[in-house]
């Protein structure tokens, strides 16, 4: 059985939500008033000489991960782009020249103008073949192609960028790992 909860009776200023509005109205004065008296409590960049601090975790512009050998580590196996809520993630597949690997992405797409940047593809991507850690959240095109981000695009990233604990990053070409990671793609350990 539900539960009755009886409201409480508005009186004629609670109804007119006088006291509401005159408690809002003095929260923005007082921020203003800060603003006014101590412009150091809110900072401002000079954009675009001073870029932001963007954290490392914060949903920017995708990137493809890369293998020791400097090929994606997508399977193509299409789980982020059945997980995009936009359906802003195209790819086309093909057959695999390496023997552990069934299928790889000969064209990898994101039209970022359809992106909603909610993150799913890396949460569905059983892999770790794509991640949104590039801290490049301003993104400027001429035209509205030069905003889908093909496969070249989003491999377009050095290990040097990444911090070193960042151990898949690092397994890249031209990463602190990278020999290591190398010699364990050839022996099949990798895999």
């Amino acid at each position: 059985m539900a539960k009755v909860i009886p409201r409480p009776d508005l009186g004629v200023w609670e109804r007119l939500y006088i006291g509401e509005i005159v408690k809002g109205l003095m929260t923005t004065f007082g921020h203003a008033g800060k603003a006014l008296t101590n412009p150091a409590h809110f900072p401002t960049l000079q954009y675009p000489e001073q870029q932001p601090d963007i954290p490392r975790d914060y949903r920017s512009r995708h990137r493809l991960m890369k293998r020791a050998d400097g090929s994606p580590r997508c399977v193509a196996c299409y789980m982020c782009s059945t997980a995009c809520p936009a359906r802003c993630i195209n790819i086309v597949a093909e057959e695999s020249p390496d023997k552990h690997i069934e299928k790889r992405p000969v064209r990898f797409e994101i039209d970022l103008l359809l992106c909603v940047f909610c993150g799913y593809c890396v949460e569905a991507c059983p892999c770790d073949a794509i991640r949104m850690d590039t801290k490049q959240a301003i993104l400027v095109g001429g035209d509205r192609a030069s905003f889908v981000a093909d496969k070249a695009k989003l491999m377009d990233w050095e290990p040097k960028d990444y911090p070193a604990d960042d151990i898949q990053s690092q397994k890249a070409p031209g990463g602190t790992l990278n020999a290591k990671a190398l010699e364990e793609l050839r022996s099949g350990s990798d895999h």
